[in-house]
């Protein structure tokens, strides 16, 4: 018999954390959430001690190390003939009394009287859910188990599965001594879940810390880890835990209980779309997420269940393999990227880009075509399929999302990853060369420019490291925002008009007269949310239109509107115009308070100011649309005039939140040159003394006043010595060009370092 110092069994309400070598990880994590008050179906533990019992008085001990002591993993059909050999050997042996007694006595207690609990019965091995390895579907689960007899048996199953072929590859892989790992078994009251999932506090492709991500399906979660069909995807905002998007599915199948059995079934139709669980309910499950977080200092990747509208915790474990994120890293990526057809597309799963010939898996026994660096293509995965991922460049697959078994097997592995393309086996075919994105979730035909040159660099260290000088991105195109946001940044610190106001394509006053106001403001207004949605709740500062006479003739309308001037660049532009035309610009200002109603991250920034008497006139018409009605609205100065620099203290009067220093036109504007005109361009020059003086006087008069200071300009984009002078000055915040972010993020850590 065991000892109270030896117990076989332990309700799970008993175990915790340092529990974790006599419970194994799965069943330590179940009792340590029910004890910290999470919702965890009751249920015990069998400790590995059970195990060993069962091992010892079973002899088999030298029947399974003996084998394994020298085996070549890499001969998969000795390896199956020995797994299965192995796994015989404990499914046909006996039961001890004093295991088989306790277990039978704990599965009445679960049971109440005269009952047979249905219960789910799963693996917890001592070495499973590390923060490097994540045994992703390594061991077994049995649900709705139902009667002594069966659980008995099922018990044993679950140890059997502790040497599974693919188990025995992965222990080998990964250097971990068979003998150093025990098995428990968790034994829990079944959910039988209308409703089930996981979710990441951590978005797991990007390492986005901020955001929490929530996966559901209809039915029993199985099928989700299984990755065998495509989930919602729910993606919620920490700390304020608003639901940033969501993405529903429209499930065809669903795992449900029927006839005491665990079988797929078709998803009645009026299910087949909808979302599947409530916002509330959402929302919910991510303050769960944040939670567990916070208890185990570190990211976690939970199952859920939903039953008769509550809500279970059934597992939770660390997220392993917090990927090196990507970022683009220069022009010609970005501008590459956005010229290339896909031939697939699918969700990014696993970050990275691969060219690769396609091999095409249909089951496990296929994975000896795949040779290092192919790109296997499946329906879906299974751990089956890890010695063949592990050779493979890339992997696609039809079915699955974020949180299937390709999808954190591939992240753990560093492959790029695609899933839940719907038709990947169908579209590619074997020895096709392709092109996986898996940044991005596109597959391109062919070798791409993408891989042949290093413009991908990896930003996981500038993810962590936080700066005291904030970095923000200068932005114009609409279509570049969600891939933007993606960058290591903390906002947009220039987000410039004129492309969105090209993009509507008629003049402003044309627009008016036509009685097309309406249009031009929406039009407007789906760019400007554009922007606000990929980068919320990081700041996006709008600086309002700037297009100078010559640039609004070429608009539909224009050449009706606007003078021909001799000097464009010191014309009619920046604040002079709204003054003059404020029916134009109440078409900016109305756009800007629509979207402010859905996303309070927008805020604007008025240029090319000639006088305090100017912006306070500007001030009064914005304040006139009602945006200020709200204090999180911030209002902006560019500093680009040597006015602007000379009475710098006059305009903060007027009632300024931030500036942000336009260089280039400064430095023009000072020098008396054109950058744009061969015949003088030679003189611009942004880093001459009399540039730097500009800079220091504005930085410092900023300060005095406790506002935002910024920059905005070419050459904080160019020049890291410059950058690193900017953050020695004090300044608050530099934006720079997309191609730039991650040189510049460098100079700011460096800067700040000395």
């Amino acid at each position: 018999m065991n000892t109270a110092q030896d117990p076989l069994i332990l309700p799970l309400s008993k175990v915790g954390k340092e529990d974790t070598a006599l419970v194994g990880g799965k069943c330590a994590n179940l009792g340590e959430m029910i004890s910290a008050g999470f919702p965890v179906p009751n249920g015990f533990s069998l400790t590995v001690l059970s195990y060993d019992l069962f091992l010892k008085e079973n002899n088999l001990c030298s029947k399974i190390f003996g084998p394994l002591k020298n085996l070549d993993v890499q001969d998969s059909g000795r390896l199956g003939f020995v797994a299965k050999e192995i796994q015989g050997f404990i499914k046909r042996g006996a039961f001890p009394d004093a295991i088989s007694k306790e277990v039978v006595s704990y599965y009445k207690k679960l049971s109440g009287p005269f009952k047979s609990a249905l219960v789910a019965v799963r693996t917890s091995a001592t070495a499973e859910d590390m923060p490097k390895n994540s045994f992703a579907g390594m061991g077994e689960t049995f649900l709705n188990i139902k009667g002594e007899a069966n659980l008995l048996e099922a018990i044993k199953k679950c140890w059997a599965s502790l040497f599974t072929g693919r188990s025995i590859f992965y222990r080998v892989e990964n250097k971990i001594p068979h003998e150093k790992v025990k098995i428990s078994v968790a034994v829990q009251k079944m959910v039988q879940s209308e409703v089930s999932g996981v979710m990441f506090s951590i978005d797991p492709v990007t390492n986005e810390k901020d955001k929490i991500i929530i996966e559901s399906v209809w039915g029993l979660g199985e099928m989700i880890v299984q990755g065998s069909l495509i989930p919602d995807k729910y993606v919620v905002q920490k700390e304020t835990f608003r639901i940033l998007s969501k993405e529903i599915s429209d499930q065809q199948v669903q795992l449900t209980m029927i006839g005491g059995e665990t079988k797929e079934r078709q998803t009645p139709q009026k299910l087949r779309g909808k979302q599947k669980i409530s916002n509330q309910e959402i929302v919910t499950l991510a303050k769960y997420s944040d939670r567990l977080q916070k208890h185990y200092y570190f990211p976690q990747d939970t199952e859920w269940a939903k039953e008769k509208g509550k809500l279970y915790i059934v597992q939770t474990r660390p997220v392993t393999a917090l990927q090196d994120t990507k970022i683009l890293g220069d022009r010609d990526t970005r501008k590459f990227r956005t010229m290339l057809t896909p031939i697939l597309i699918g969700a990014p799963a696993s970050p990275g880009i691969a060219t690769g010939p396609v091999k095409i898996i249909k089951k496990p026994k296929e994975l000896s075509k795949i040779l290092k660096g192919d790109v296997l293509v499946a329906k879906m995965t299974s751990p089956d399929y890890v010695p063949g991922m592990k050779r493979a460049g890339a992997i696609v697959t039809d079915e699955g999302g974020l949180t299937s078994h390709a999808a954190i097997v591939s992240r753990e592995l560093g492959v790029p990853c695609i899933v839940g393309t719907k038709d990947a086996t169908q579209k590619l075919k074997d020895t096709m060369v392709v092109t996986v994105d898996g940044d991005i979730g596109e597959v391109y035909l062919g070798i791409n420019r993408l891989v042949k040159k290093e413009l991908v660099e990896p930003s996981h260290k500038l993810l962590l490291i936080k700066t005291a000088t904030k970095l923000y991105v200068n932005l114009a195109e609409p279509e570049m925002a969600e891939k933007v946001a993606k960058l290591p940044v903390d906002g947009v610190g220039l987000l410039r008009a004129e492309f969105m106001i090209a993009a509507i394509g008629i003049h402003p006053k044309e627009a008016l007269k036509l009685k097309k106001q309406d249009s031009y403001i929406n039009k407007l207004s789906r760019g400007l949310e554009t922007f606000c949605r990929a980068f919320y709740p990081r700041p996006v500062i709008y600086r309002a239109t700037d297009f100078k006479t010559n640039e609004y003739r070429s608009l539909l309308g224009g050449k009706y509107w606007e003078p021909e001037e001799p000097n464009p660049l010191m014309g009619f532009r920046g604040a002079l115009r709204y003054i003059t035309n404020p029916d134009v610009f109440n078409l900016e200002l109305t756009a800007i308070y629509n979207v402010r109603e859905k996303y309070e991250n927008l805020h604007l920034m008025i240029p090319y100011v000639r006088s305090p008497l100017e912006l306070k006139r500007v001030r009064n018409m914005v304040a006139s649309a009602g945006l200020f009605e709200k204090s999180s609205f911030k209002f902006w100065m560019m500093v680009e005039l040597p006015v602007n620099v000379i009475l710098l203290e006059d305009y903060i009067k007027v009632g300024l939140d931030g500036v942000s220093i336009g260089s280039n036109d400064l430095t023009m504007l000072v020098e008396g040159t054109d950058r744009d005109n061969s015949e003088v361009s030679s003189a611009f020059n942004e880093r001459s003394e009399a540039i730097t003086w500009c800079l220091k006087r504005v930085i410092k008069i900023c300060g005095k006043h406790r506002i935002s200071c910024s920059i905005c300009g070419q050459a904080a984009s160019e020049y890291d010595d410059f950058t690193q002078e900017l953050v020695k000055m004090g300044i608050t915040s530099i934006s720079a060009n997309p191609d730039a972010v991650y040189r510049v993020k460098n100079a700011i850590i460096n800067a700040e370092h000395e």
